[in-house]
């Protein structure tokens, strides 16, 4: 598996399927005007995720980033080309009550999803900014590989907020991303307020991650940072 960082909370996660066949998810490409970042050239991806609409591509962008694609853009439970995805609403647990798949999409104020391939778990939190998860997301959640998570939104939610969801998931590999790059108009977490929050004094960030079952260590926890 190959996990590729374009910026923001867009990821491009390439699941080979063998004889040289890949599955490839995009989740949340950028809309240009609203976040001043590119999304990706038509990457041929066959399914794409949307954690919040609000700045990500509309359908015509879709349609030419990823003609033909699967399009999951909200909670509930999804299965394409072998991959298990299951979006969380944001509102879970607080209100006490889940929105259904069927609910108007304006009652969410976005998604979490988790991804099963490859015999891993990923998460990806969206533009998850409250202080905590709620005790009904984490269980939700389970049990997680990898986690894609914002460093913070240049608000409430910091470093600190950032550093506790992180704990409360406890993956074995962690992803930051929505901190400051350039271009980027929205604001943003800052990544060394963050990595200093962590304990870490360096790193050396990767062009993307690849990685398989047997790279897990349960027993050695990882902040890996990516390159848009």
């Amino acid at each position: 598996m190959q996990i590729i960082w374009h910026g923001q909370s867009c990821f491009e996660i390439i699941i080979p399927k063998g004889k040289g066949e890949n599955i490839t998810l995009l989740v949340d490409p950028p809309s240009e005007a609203k976040t001043g970042l590119k999304p990706p050239a038509r990457t041929g991806a066959q399914i794409v995720l949307l954690t919040n609409a609000s700045y990500t591509a509309g359908k015509e962008d879709l349609e030419k980033i990823a003609p033909g694609a699967f399009l999951i853009d909200g909670p509930g439970e999804y299965e394409s080309r072998g991959i298990y995805i299951r979006g969380i609403d944001f509102n879970f647990g607080k209100a006490g009550v889940e929105q259904d798949a069927a609910a108007p999409k304006s009652f969410a104020m976005g998604t979490i999803y988790t991804i099963e391939a490859e015999e891993m778990k990923l998460c990806h939190l969206g533009n998850f900014s409250d202080k905590e998860l709620a005790a009904a997301q984490v269980e939700k959640i389970g049990n997680v590989d990898i986690l894609m998570f914002p460093a913070g939104d240049g608000k409430n939610f910091g470093a600190k907020e950032a550093m506790r969801v992180v704990s409360q998931i406890e993956p074995s590999i962690a992803v930051p991303m929505n901190y400051e790059i350039p271009k980027l108009k929205l604001e943003a977490g800052n990544l060394k307020e963050f990595l200093k929050t962590a304990g870490i004094s360096q790193t050396e960030p990767l062009a993307k991650l690849t990685i398989k079952k047997r790279d897990i260590n349960l027993e050695e926890a990882k902040i890996i940072v990516l390159n848009p």
